[in-house]
C-alpha cells in the first residue's frame, strides 16, 4: 500500500533581534516575520515563541500536531538558550538553575522546574553578530552561559538569570528539537526548510 506523502512543511528561521515571532505586527512600526522576505506557506505559523528582543532558532510549519508535542509542559522537551549575562557567572550561580528558581509569573511567585546551564569559554563564532550590538562597557565584565530548559513562561530564561545574579544582555536561542545552530549556522533573518523535526 502506498503513502500518502504528507503535505506538512517545516521551516528553520534565526528570528533577528526586536522582530516579532509572528506574521501581524501588534503596534505600527514593528517588524514581523512577514518582513523577512520569505514566502511562507499561508496555513503555516511559528511553533513556539522567542521574545521581541530575543533572537535564534524558531520552527515554521503547518504541521498542527507537531505544536502539542513540541510545546506540552508534560512532554518536556529541552530548548537551549545561549546568553550574555552581565558580570563573571561562577559556580554557585550556575547550580542555582539545577534546583529551580523562584521567579515571578502572571503575577505570582513560581519555582521553575530544574534546568542545567553552563558557563560557555566565548561567543560562537558562527553566531551572527546582533543589529544593533548591545552597549559596551569597559568597567562591567560579561559571560556566556548556556542554559537550557523544559518549560517556557513569558520571559523564563531572562527572569532565572536575572534571580542569580546574572542580568541578560543578549538572549539566543540555539537549539530546539533535534535542531541546532551548530548544525544550521544561519544568518540572522535566513529561512531554511528542513525536514521533520525529531520528537
Amino acid at each position: 500500500m502506498q503513502t500518502k506523502p504528507s503535505n506538512f512543511r517545516y521551516f528553520l528561521v534565526y528570528k533577528p533581534y526586536q522582530v516579532l515571532s509572528q506574521f501581524t505586527p501588534e503596534a505600527a512600526g514593528q517588524k514581523t516575520l512577514s518582513d523577512l522576505g520569505f514566502d511562507f506557506p499561508s496555513d503555516a505559523y511559528p511553533i513556539g515563541r522567542l521574545d521581541y528582543d530575543s533572537e535564534g532558532l524558531l520552527l515554521i510549519s503547518n504541521d498542527k500536531k507537531l505544536v502539542d508535542k513540541l510545546l506540552n509542559p508534560q512532554y518536556e522537551k529541552a530548548k537551549t538558550y545561549w546568553a550574555q549575562v552581565e558580570g563573571q557567572a561562577n559556580e554557585s550561580q550556575l547550580l542555582a538553575f539545577s534546583t529551580g528558581v523562584e521567579i515571578s509569573h502572571n503575577g505570582k511567585k513560581y519555582t521553575t522546574l530544574p534546568a542545567t546551564a553552563q558557563l560557555l569559554p566565548q561567543q560562537a563564532d558562527y553566531l551572527p553578530a546582533r543589529n544593533p550590538p548591545i552597549r559596551y562597557r569597559a568597567a562591567i565584565p560579561t559571560s556566556w552561559i548556556s542554559i537550557t530548559v523544559t518549560e517556557g513562561k513569558n520571559r523564563q530564561v531572562r527572569k532565572m538569570a536575572a534571580a542569580v545574579g546574572l542580568p541578560v544582555l543578549r538572549l539566543v536561542r540555539t537549539a530546539i528539537a533535534n535542531f541546532n545552530l551548530s548544525d544550521y549556522p544561519l544568518a540572522s533573518g535566513q529561512v531554511v526548510e528542513v525536514e521533520k523535526p525529531l520528537v
